[in-house]
């Protein structure tokens, strides 16, 4: 919602007190871009998804460099899968800092559309995943790729047992609901904690996060002091 002057404020501002509050875990910045947006039209092909054109995803990889950051591709696929929409954007995940998020909260099935439930994945969709970031990261002889999971709900994702990182792919649970405090961390208790995979995240919410009966954000101790302590800090 921001010109792109003031978000690379307002990032350097967080970044700085991120570093003061965990100063053992150096941060990394990070601009998240939704290469891939849910809708609420079915669009030409009826998957209920709008793919951004390439000049906007390049706008994101360049605010990255601005900031010395990495770029995270977030995909929401509608009524479309992750092996349709996935190849795209394999020439911007084939560059060293380009990462990978998907959101099963709109990843729907049986001709709903977005928005009128919460969507899932299975775990067979995020080995898909997992294994053609893998696959990348191996053929153009990259460092890991990281892959974020935005979940708050334990139907989001399913069969989590079965999810299968590798040494080339870093698979980050993201605590994804907004709310009050308390409901926040007991979310996160819930659903990320007792379904590890093997990174945490935490989304904050600027906005959301205000909407009453809340009054404030989360600080940053009480996100440091979940266990497990969340890797992944996420701004919108």
């Amino acid at each position: 919602e921001y010109e792109p002057a003031v978000m690379k404020q307002k990032l350097a501002q967080e970044v700085a007190e991120w570093n003061a509050a965990d100063p053992t875990t150096p941060v990394v910045p990070a601009i998240d871009y939704i290469a891939v947006t849910a809708q609420g039209s079915p669009q030409s092909d009826n998957t209920y998804r709008l793919r951004m054109p390439g000049t906007e995803i390049d706008k994101a990889i360049a605010l990255a460099k601005e900031v010395n950051g990495i770029v995270i591709l977030d995909v929401q696929v509608g009524l479309s899968d992750l092996p349709r929409e996935l190849p795209r954007l394999e020439p911007y995940l084939k560059q060293a800092n380009v990462h990978l998020a998907i959101d099963p909260e709109f990843a729907m099935h049986d001709g709903v559309k977005p928005g009128r439930v919460i969507g899932t994945m299975s775990s067979a969709d995020v080995n898909f995943a997992i294994n053609f970031l893998d696959k990348i990261a191996v053929d153009n002889n990259l460092p890991p790729k990281v892959l974020v999971v935005h979940r708050f709900t334990e139907d989001m994702v399913t069969g989590y047992r079965n999810i299968k990182p590798t040494e080339n792919v870093q698979v980050v649970m993201d605590m994804d609901g907004w709310g009050f405090g308390a409901k926040k961390i007991n979310t996160y208790k819930r659903v990320i904690t007792l379904e590890p995979v093997q990174f945490t995240g935490f989304k904050l919410f600027y906005k959301n996060d205000l909407k009453p009966p809340s009054d404030r954000m989360l600080t940053k101790k009480e996100v440091l002091d979940l266990q497990p302590k969340p890797i992944f800090i996420q701004y919108q």
